[in-house]
C-alpha cells in the first residue's frame, strides 16, 4: 500500500489489481487521519555539510590552559578567601557556564565541607540572616544530592504566623531569586518551602518593574521557568550572555566559556552529520509521510540528557530511539487502522517480521527499520560493554510496553471511550516513552555490567524515579499538545479526562495537570537524594527538563516555527564570538 497518497482513479475504464482495489475499498470504508505535519525545515545536505574551527587541536588546547588557570587562580582565590558566598557563587558560575565537568573535582570537595559545617551548627548557616547565601547554599547541595533540611530558613520565618518575614525584599532581589530557585527544590511535605515559592514569586512579580535591565532579565527567566526544570547547557549561551554584561565578570573564565561552548558545539555537529547520513539512507521519510520527520529536533533532545564530548554514542542512538518514537507514535495516532494497529503490535510482542506480512506496506518497512536498528544497539552496547542477553530481552521489553500502551490508547479513540484520569495515566505513564529513553540511558551510560539480580535490583529501587519522570513526560506533552490534538480528533488527554470527570472547564483542569506536574517534581527531588551514580541521575532527571522546555510554550515537536528554530541554530549551528 503506498503511504504518501491514496489510490486516485483517473479513468472508470482503468482496471487495478485485486490487491490495489482492495486497499482502495479498505482506505474509503476507514478514513485514514492526518496531523498535518509540516514539511521538515532540516534539509540532509545541510546538515552533512556543517563544520567548525573550533574542532581544532589549538582550540582544546587553549581550552585546556584555561582550565588549570581557573583552577590555580580563580577557584583557589575563592577558597582561599575563606568566604563561603564566594565559594557558593563560583560553584553556581560554573554550572551554569557549562563549566562544571571541568571541576568536579574542587565542586564535590567544596560542597562537602560545606554540608559537613551545616550539619555540626545544627542545619545553620554560620548563623547568618543572609538569605542569599542560606538560599544558594540549599539549592547546590541539593541539586548535587544531599539531603539537606528546609529548616535552614527557618532564621527568615515567623513562626507563629507560618510566614516568610517581609523585610528588605527591595533590597535583596538576588536572595528572592535564590530563594524561588531553592523552593522548586522542595520534597513532598514541605510546607515551608511552599511559602517559600509563593512569598518569592509575589515578590519578585511586584519589584520587576522597578528593576533594571540585568536584575529583570534575571528575574523573568527565573519566573518563567526556574533552574530545576531547566537543561543546563540549553541555557549556557543565555547566561555567558548575561553575564559578560555585568562588570564584575571574570575575563578569563568567560574567555573559557565561550571556547568551551564552541568546541562542545563542534562535537555535536560532527554527531549530528553522522545521524543525517543514518537517516538518509534508511528512507523512512519517503516512505512514512503522515508521520513527523524530527531528527534535529530529537537529537536536540538527546542533547539535553547529557551534552558532553565523550557522550557522542549515547546521543546516537537515543536519537534513533527518539526519532522512532516519534514515528510509531503516529503509526498508532494518525495512520493506522485499529486491526492493522493489533497486528503491528503482535509483530512487537513477538518480535518477528514475518507476523507483519498482512500489514500495509509502510507499518512493514517501519517495524523492519526498529527491528533492524534495535538489533544494531543491543549490538554494538554488548560488544563495547560486555552486556550478555539480559541486554536485548530488556530493551525488546520497552519497545513491547510502549506499543502494548499505545494499542490501548487506539482502542480508546477507536471506541469513543473516556477513561477517568486514573485509568489513563494508569496507562499513559508507559506510553509517554518514559521507559524506553530510561532504558537507552542507562545501557549507554552505566559502567558496570551488572547481572541479571542486578539489574532486577536496581529498576525495582529506580521505579518510583522512572514512573515520576514518565508521569511528568506525559503531563506536559499533554499541556503543550492537547488542544491540537482536540482539533483533529484525537485520543483524549489528560486535561479532556480530567474535564469530563470533574465537569469542568479547560483552564480548571490545566491548572490541575500543572498541580499534578509540580507535586510529581517533589517526588523526583525526592528520588534524586537515593544513592546512584551522578551521571545517570542527572541524565534521567534531564528527561524531565527536556520535556518541561520542550512543551512550555506548546507542541516541541510537531511545530517548527521561527522561535523554535532560532534556538536550534543558536544551540547547535552558531558558534560564540571568542
Amino acid at each position: 500500500m503506498d503511504c504518501k497518497k491514496p489510490v486516485v482513479l483517473q479513468d472508470e475504464q482503468q482496471t487495478l489489481p485485486f490487491d490495489q482495489m482492495k486497499s482502495e475499498a479498505f482506505n474509503i470504508i476507514h478514513q485514514r487521519r492526518s496531523a498535518n505535519y509540516e514539511p521538515n525545515i532540516w534539509k540532509c545536505d545541510f546538515l552533512e555539510s556543517l563544520d567548525s574551527i573550533y574542532d581544532e587541536p589549538e582550540c582544546k588546547k587553549r581550552a585546556e590552559k584555561l582550565i588549570e588557570d581557573v583552577r590555580s587562580i580563580i577557584f583557589g582565590k575563592a577558597v582561599e578567601l575563606d568566604s563561603l558566598a564566594k565559594t557558593l557563587e563560583l560553584i553556581d558560575s560554573l554550572e551554569k557556564l557549562g563549566l562544571a565537568i571541568h571541576f568536579e573535582v574542587e565542586i564535590k570537595e567544596a560542597l562537602a565541607t560545606i554540608a559537613i559545617s551545616i550539619k555540626q551548627k545544627n542545619g545553620n548557616l554560620n548563623g547568618e540572616d543572609d538569605l542569599y547565601a542560606t538560599a544558594l547554599c540549599f539549592k547546590l547541595l541539593r541539586q548535587h544530592g544531599y539531603d539537606v533540611s528546609q529548616d535552614m530558613f527557618s532564621n527568615f520565618m515567623d513562626a507563629k504566623k507560618g510566614a516568610f518575614i517581609r523585610k528588605c525584599k527591595h533590597e535583596n532581589i538576588k536572595g528572592m531569586l535564590e530563594l524561588l530557585e531553592a523552593s522548586h527544590l522542595a520534597l513532598e511535605g514541605e510546607n515551608f518551602l511552599d511559602v517559600a515559592r509563593e512569598f518569592s514569586t509575589t515578590t519578585l512579580e511586584e519589584t520587576l518593574p522597578n528593576l533594571d535591565g540585568f536584575l529583570a532579565k534575571l528575574v523573568i527567566h527565573a519566573l518563567e521557568l526556574p533552574s530545576q526544570k531547566r537543561v543546563q547547557w540549553f541555557d549556557v549561551k543565555w547566561h555567558i550572555s548575561v553575564k559578560e554584561k555585568h562588570r564584575d565578570m571574570n575575563a578569563i573564565l568567560l574567555e573559557l566559556a565561550k571556547l568551551n561552548f564552541n568546541i562542545v558545539q563542534a562535537t555535536l555537529q560532527k554527531d549530528l552529520r553522522e545521524l543525517s547520513r543514518w537517516w538518509r539512507n534508511l528512507g523512512l521519510r519517503e516512505n512514512l509521510t503522515f508521520a513527523r520527520d524530527r531528527l534535529v529536533e530529537s537529537f536536540v533532545c538527546s542533547v539535553g540528557l547529557a551534552c558532553e564530548p565523550q557522550h557522542s554514542c549515547f546521543r546516537k542512538w537515543l536519537t534513533k530511539a527518539i526519532n522512532f518514537i516519534l514515528i510509531i507514535d503516529d503509526v498508532y495516532d494518525v495512520y493506522g487502522i485499529l486491526e492493522e494497529l493489533e497486528l503491528f503490535t503482535i509483530a512487537v510482542n513477538m518480535w518477528d517480521v514475518s507476523e507483519t506480512k498482512m500489514l500495509p506496506e509502510c507499518m512493514q518497512i517501519c517495524f523492519l527499520a526498529l527491528y533492524n536498528t534495535t538489533d544494531d544497539f543491543v549490538n554494538e552496547i554488548q560488544r563495547e560493554k560486555g552486556w550478555d542477553q539480559l541486554l536485548p530481552v530488556h530493551v525488546k521489553k520497552v519497545w513491547t510496553d510502549f506499543c502494548n500502551a499505545l494499542y490501548v490508547e487506539a482502542k480508546w479513540y477507536a471506541t469513543g471511550y473516556t477513561p477517568s484520569l486514573e485509568e489513563y495515566l494508569s496507562n499513559a505513564w508507559i506510553s509517554s516513552s518514559g521507559s524506553v529513553l530510561f532504558a537507552h540511558a542507562f545501557f549507554c551510560l552505566e559502567q558496570k555490567v551488572m547481572k541479571a539480580e542486578e539489574y532486577e535490583n536496581f529498576m525495582e529501587k529506580s521505579k518510583d524515579l522512572l514512573y515520576n519522570i514518565s508521569v511528568i513526560v506525559r503531563l506536559c506533552n499533554d499541556l503543550g499538545t492537547s488542544s491540537a490534538e482536540v482539533e483533529r480528533g484525537d485520543a483524549p488527554s489528560s486535561i479532556v479526562c480530567y474535564m469530563r470527570e470533574k465537569n469542568v472547564s479547560e483552564e480548571m483542569a490545566r491548572k490541575y495537570i500543572k498541580g499534578m506536574i509540580d507535586e510529581s517534581w517533589k517526588k523526583l527531588n525526592g528520588e534524586c537524594l537515593t544513592q546512584m551514580p551522578m551521571q545517570l541521575k542527572q541524565t534521567f532527571v534531564n528527561i524531565a527538563r527536556v520535556v518541561e522546555g520542550l512543551y512550555h510554550q506548546g507542541d516541541g515537536f510537531g511545530v517548527q516555527d521561527g522561535d523554535k528554530r532560532n534556538k536550534i541554530k543558536s544551540l547547535l549551528l552558531e558558534p560564540l564570538s571568542c
